[in-house]
């Protein structure tokens, strides 16, 4: 396999594996997500965090059995949450 070739099979791989990005300003986190961004636990985030009166109100999407699914917040609303703690 010449190396024109393999830099053609890479590339090809690396497409088939890349997801396309959703963007920020309409994406959904989950608790696990949230967390991360916050730089805390899971357990903290759910807790202590999203049950604040501030915090931005959840999103619970219908399950197939018709109950409620887990939580999911939107993106920005926690960028802008978060910003709103930044020390002046």
């Amino acid at each position: 396999m010449s190396e024109q070739e393999l830099i053609a099979r890479l590339a090809d791989a690396v497409v088939e594996r890349s997801k396309p990005s959703i963007p920020l300003s309409v994406d959904l986190w989950d608790i696990r997500l949230v967390a991360g961004f916050l730089k805390r636990s899971e357990s903290v985030v759910r807790e202590r965090i999203v049950c604040k009166s501030d915090f931005p109100v959840a999103i619970r999407l219908p399950t197939g059995k018709g109950e409620r699914g887990h939580p999911l917040y939107k993106v920005k609303e926690v960028i802008q949450w978060a910003d709103r703690y930044r020390e002046k």
